[in-house]
């Protein structure tokens, strides 16, 4: 799925915040949040969608609650160093059979986030078990002929610890002879500690563990670059810092959110190559599908063909994906996506049996075959329709606001845009032929946001002004037409956040922005649209988070990090200002891999390449690659490490602090709705 390495240092952020700052004085009828009560035109809108989903279709409830086995109705996990992983007892306030959505909720949003409270141990066919709703992801146990196959140990070494014990009271103490990575993302593979912690030494050394292709390097790699900023923007994704209740965060559509614990990593010892490939595990007959490049970038479906059972990793879910993370991240192909669901439609048409990554299984032949067909057929009608209208001039908010899927692509809930939406989906195939720019000049060389924003509210006659209108519109909003709410809040946003953007101490402004953000959010049938929003009125009214990522929670994974993928994160924190003028070479041993990479510093650009121990250069290191990530993620301090043994040393140290002085320190605090 879904959730990459820094997503789940975002969620450590958001956890280990101190505090926040006071806001303005919160409206009336506002929670403990400052979250505003929804208006009478938000109640309309909700109240409409009643009427465009098949809400009296209870066969996803059926489905979801199928083979239960047992639940545990208080389920919560602790972290190993204290405080809490996971708590389902959150979520307790969703009514059960996901009626009665509260006004401050999308009814269709509502039903999903029912559907994902249901958890437990199930049966999915003869052989066959899920552990659901104890991660972001499920757990798939395979039974062979001596012990278990395991698919995606979840995220964290707390949750598929307590997971797999939980299916072993119900199920028996089993063996475990495999493990199975469907794909690079952390919440199907970080939790696999907690499952080798209860291996004997022998089982171990058996044990197979199969992923596809590149996966270990994506798996470890991914945000490497880009990790402080993707981190950032998770926090709003998930909606980490809500908190869950009618007005705050219900769920992720995917699941009810990313599991906060202890990340690991084990190597595979079986990569998948090729389609078509077939495995014998433990007695089990797999047939797997490369589907890498449609969710993830190493990613496999398979086949248990003895079961007609067809395991579809993340390439189709019980909701529409994302083309586009909004937490940032490179665009997928939305053409290769639908094609591959076409070849596994194909490929493996006799399945009588669908389980995912995510969600609720589905039985049935035919059932499974229009699934697919009608995710097939989402993905390439975004994909078909955006290049059209593309391709006739319009930008991508016009097609955004006119693509709508077909009535024959729109009445299945597994269709909704609990996760993914038509809307930025479409965005993202514009971006995905075409990138930022729309060809229009006026947006060839803007202002930045923060000057464009005073000439604005200058030439709207100042601030006063603005801020009186908007008040007035909004207030008018509430009694308009659940349409016409809907679009005055959509332009109140844009207007609203060029006058914080202009006077970013404008409390009244930040206010009236943040009860707009509200409605906006309630509103919000998407998850992460919901959580967007709701996390910008937070921020609006009690800041950014006070604490930042704490990179040392990802220790293990950064073991198992590509040593030149560190060199090239290092090169992308170099301050070109400070390095202005400057040049430097520094080699770095590594002498339990021995290896040696040199790092050159000249016109405010570092280079790294692997290099001979016996290279010169200004300064060398030479430490071990864990003291060496130690290092990295502020365990080990540089001005200790130079006078002590862990570490050798040559040259200029002089030379070294300077060259570590000249790299950014990011910390995962910036602003999002304010400059």
């Amino acid at each position: 799925m879904t959730v990459p390495l820094s997503l789940v240092v975002s969620l450590g952020a958001a956890i280990l915040i101190a505090g926040c700052d006071t806001g303005p004085a919160a409206p009336s009828k506002a929670n403990q949040m400052g979250h505003s009560a929804p208006s009478a035109s938000t109640a309309k809108a909700n109240q409409q969608m009643l009427d465009r989903r098949p809400f009296a279709n209870r066969e996803d409830f059926t489905d979801a609650r199928r083979g239960l086995i047992a639940q545990d109705p208080e389920l919560m996990i602790e972290h190993l160093e204290g405080g809490e992983v996971w708590n389902m007892m959150d979520y307790a306030f969703i009514d059960t059979a996901g009626n009665n959505a509260p006004v401050s909720v999308n009814p269709s949003l509502w039903r999903q986030a029912a559907l994902n409270n249901i958890h437990g141990l199930f049966e999915v066919t003869d052989g066959l078990y899920q552990v659901r709703g104890y991660d972001l992801a499920n757990m798939t146990i395979i039974e062979g002929d001596s012990g278990w196959i395991l698919v995606d140990p979840l995220t964290a070494r707390e949750t598929a610890s307590r997971a797999l014990l939980f299916a072993r009271e119900h199920l028996g103490n089993k063996p475990v002879r495999a493990i199975v990575y469907t794909h690079s993302h952390i919440d199907h593979f970080g939790g696999v500690q907690g499952i080798l912690e209860h291996l004997s030494e022998e089982e171990k050394a058996d044990l197979r563990i199969i992923a596809p292709e590149g996966f270990a390097d994506e798996a470890t790699s991914e945000n490497i670059i880009a990790g402080p900023a993707m981190t950032r923007r998770a926090t709003f994704m998930y909606g980490s810092r809500l908190s869950r209740d009618e007005r705050g965060h219900v769920g992720t559509g995917l699941g009810k959110g990313p599991a906060f614990g202890t990340f690991g990593f084990a190597e595979p010892t079986d990569l998948i190559r090729d389609t078509g490939t077939e495995m014998t595990v433990d007695g089990v007959p797999m047939v797997f599908q490369i589907v890498s490049g449609s969710e993830a970038p190493a990613e496999f479906t398979f086949y248990l063909p003895e079961k007609k059972a067809f395991g579809g990793a993340e390439l189709v879910s019980r909701n529409l994906h994302n083309l586009y993370t909004l937490r940032g991240a490179k665009v997928r192909d939305a053409r290769l996506w639908s094609g591959f669901i076409d070849e596994a439609r194909t490929r493996f048409a006799e399945a009588e049996v669908y389980f995912g990554s995510h969600h609720w299984p589905m039985w049935g032949q035919q059932n499974i075959q229009n699934f697919l067909a009608r995710q097939r057929d989402t993905y390439k009608f975004i994909h078909d329709q955006t290049v059209r209208l593309m391709n006739q001039g319009a930008t991508p908010r016009e097609i955004a606001e006119q693509l709508q899927l077909p009535p024959a692509l729109n009445q299945d809930f597994h269709n909704q845009g609990y996760y993914g939406t038509v809307s930025h989906n479409a965005k993202a195939v514009y971006q995905h032929y075409m990138g930022w720019f729309t060809a229009n000049p006026a947006q060839l060389n803007p202002l930045p946001e923060s000057e464009s924003a005073a000439r604005y509210v200058e030439m709207m006659g100042g601030a006063q002004k603005v801020l009186d209108k908007a008040r007035e519109e909004f207030e008018a909003a509430a009694n308009m037409s659940a349409a016409e709410g809907r679009d005055t809040y959509r332009w109140l946003a844009e207007l609203l956040n060029q006058l914080v953007f202009a006077e970013p101490d404008n409390e009244h402004a930040k206010q009236l922005l943040a009860n707009v953000y509200d409605q906006l959010g309630y509103q919000a049938e998407s998850a992460p649209w919901r959580d967007f929003y709701l996390t910008g009125a937070l921020e609006l009214r009690h800041g950014a988070p006070e604490e930042g990522i704490k990179p040392a929670m990802m220790r293990e994974v950064l073991l198992n990090t590509p040593v030149a993928l560190f060199f090239d994160s290092m090169a992308v924190r170099l301050k070109a200002e400070d390095a202005e003028g400057e040049s430097a070479t520094i080699k770095i041993t590594f002498t339990d891999l021995q290896e040696s990479y040199l790092l050159t510093l000249q016109n405010s650009v570092l280079h790294n390449r692997l290099t001979s121990e016996d290279t010169p250069a200004d300064a060398t290191l030479k430490l071990t690659r864990p003291l060496f990530v130690d290092l990295l993620i502020g365990r080990a301090g540089l001005k200790e490490l130079l006078f002590s043994d862990d570490i050798r040393f040559e040259g200029s140290r002089l030379e070294l602090i300077s060259f570590f002085s000249m790299l950014d320190k990011p910390d995962g605090r910036f602003n999002i709705v304010t400059p």
